[in-house]
């Protein structure tokens, strides 16, 4: 997701954000992607798709909602900026992506099915990632890999306009990761999505509304600072949101964190793998405990040599 704290940074050298083509923190360049990988990059993010794969291949499950860091959200707390959902069904190569993204070229957000080696090349920095897998009860799977396997009803639950703050709660516009919310809300909630469109994202929104979900919060900090960002950065939109958030300079966004925590307060028996990598070694994890943000092994912790 390009995010939040990217648009601050393109006016405050002092906030976090992901790095363009050229290296620059500071760059308007939000639509160049990550910067070109050197051989060994290429080679270490490889072994790190791998092990993804393995996991999910050893899991016994059909579908996992994933997610990777990607822009730097750390001034936030966040760990994760984009999610998808993981298909072992797919028609594109075993567990691709299903995700919205924001396609440059044509202005606009589009489904996408990505293999996982591609996913985890979404990262903005090659020397440090993380990708998160989540994996829920055998029944809330099935219905999930029903809904996000059928293309057309994915379709219906892609708004034509984006935004990378998106509030969840207005049919306005969409993110990323909101899409995803609203998947699992056709998916365990019983909506009708023959309508499609507004009549649709309406009905999942007030059913994850009604089921206790939570957004990510981003604190802002200073309103006349996001008039620029909202000035400059065409992805950035303010009239979605509430104004009583717009008065605190608070905006509640859907991220991956609030996936991740809505499913397991929803599914308690749900399960979770984090694996991170460094230029030296692969970790995962298995349970609900993050790994640290140096991605330092402890106990019971797999431990994968990249030498």
């Amino acid at each position: 997701m390009l995010g939040l704290a990217a648009a601050v940074a393109t006016v405050t050298p002092a906030t976090h954000a992901g790095t363009s083509t050229t290296g620059s923190t500071t760059s308007l360049q939000f639509c160049a992607g990550p910067a070109d990988l050197t051989v060994a990059e290429q080679s270490r993010l490889l072994r790190f798709a791998a092990a993804v794969k393995d996991e999910l291949e050893g899991s016994g499950a059909a579908v996992a909602l994933i997610a990777r860091s990607g822009l730097d959200l750390s001034h936030f707390g966040m760990r994760y900026s984009h999610a998808g959902i993981s298909l072992k069904a797919s028609d594109n190569t075993p567990w691709s992506v299903r995700q919205l993204y924001y396609a440059c070229d044509e202005r606009k957000p589009l489904i996408f099915d990505q293999g996982i080696a591609g996913f985890v090349q979404g990262t903005n920095e090659p020397a440090l990632g993380f990708i998160s897998l989540v994996f829920v009860p055998a029944a809330q799977a099935a219905s999930l890999e029903q809904t996000a396997l059928d293309r057309q009803q994915a379709l219906r639950l892609l708004n034509a306009q984006y935004s990378a703050n998106a509030y969840p709660y207005s049919t306005q516009f969409q993110n990323c990761n909101q899409w995803v919310a609203e998947v699992l809300a056709m998916a365990w909630g019983g909506i009708d999505a023959s309508a499609g469109g507004e009549a649709t994202r309406r009905a999942a929104q007030t059913w994850l509304q009604a089921t206790g979900y939570e957004p990510s919060t981003f604190e802002a900090g200073w309103r006349p600072l996001m008039w620029l960002a909202n000035a400059v950065v065409p992805l950035l939109h303010e009239s979605d949101h509430p104004d009583t958030d717009l008065a605190q300079t608070r905006y509640r966004v859907s991220m991956p964190a609030a996936l991740e925590a809505y499913v397991q307060r929803q599914h308690p028996q749900a399960g979770r793998v984090e694996l991170c990598h460094t230029e030296r070694h692969i970790v995962v994890r298995r349970g609900w405990q993050p790994l640290s943000d140096d991605c330092r092994a402890e106990a019971g912790d797999r431990v994968i040599a990249l030498d």
